[in-house]
């Protein structure tokens, strides 16, 4: 009886194996949601991530579902196109790692799992402070994609109102780190680098890699990332 009175809060939490996603794993259940994350092999480079984003959601004992969509076949990204070089120096302007139209695919996804779960909540770790650039990391990129869920759903039209959370998108790098170790995030078990080697260690000279080594410094927490070729 109790449980039909008060049914578990389900949230749908895309799960990328990154630093920033599983910080907003830990700060979804710790609002109490139960959580369902979805990872996606969409054809980029670094597919060893898929395998990171499951052993967090086993040892934080949420359910976990890979989608394949193969975003990469469209090429156009250095994170899908092993023709692009990912960069190793800081360029101006949208860069040659940003995924056309990555998160609006993810995002949709999401919004299919969540009206099946009849969940009303999405999680995304977007930050539009340290977002490189991504436009579909910038807060009016989310605030237009809620909009559109609400009109395009069958629980958006029967008067439920879907929310997609952001709880990292004004927070620095830093403040994320601290907020995921508060919470207990275990950060050797996520991964950053848009090349890792075939053993999972990370390149320590692309952007995500500069992005998460000054955030751990700046912290002043020791950062526990396996770098190939400049050590831990």
């Amino acid at each position: 009886m109790s449980e039909k009175q008060n049914p578990p809060k389900r949230a749908v939490v895309l799960l990328s194996g990154g630093l920033d996603s599983a910080t907003t794993l830990l700060m979804a259940q710790a609002q109490g949601f139960s959580c369902y994350c979805l990872s996606f092999d969409y054809g980029q480079r670094h597919r060893l991530e898929i395998q990171f984003a499951a052993a967090l959601a086993r040892q934080h004992g949420a359910d976990h579902k890979i989608v394949t969509v193969d975003i990469g076949g469209f090429g156009g990204s250095a994170l899908t196109d092993m023709g692009i070089d990912v960069p190793v120096a800081e360029a101006p302007g949208i860069p040659v790692t940003y995924v056309p139209a990555r998160n609006t695919v993810f995002l949709a996804y999401a919004l299919a799992y969540a009206e099946v779960l009849e969940a009303l909540d999405i999680f995304i770790g977007v930050n539009a402070v340290d977002y490189s650039g991504y436009p579909d990391c910038r807060p009016a990129f989310i605030e237009a994609f809620e909009t559109m869920a609400n009109l395009a759903t069958r629980i958006g039209v029967e008067g439920a109102h879907l929310t997609i959370h952001t709880p990292l998108i004004a927070l620095s790098k830093e403040a994320i780190i601290q907020a995921g170790q508060a919470l207990g995030v275990d950060y050797a078990m996520t991964v950053s680098c848009y090349q890792l080697d075939s053993e999972g260690a990370a390149c320590g000279v692309c952007d995500s890699c500069r992005i998460r080594r000054t955030g751990f410094e700046r912290a002043g927490i020791e950062d526990p990332t396996r770098y190939a070729n400049i050590g831990s």
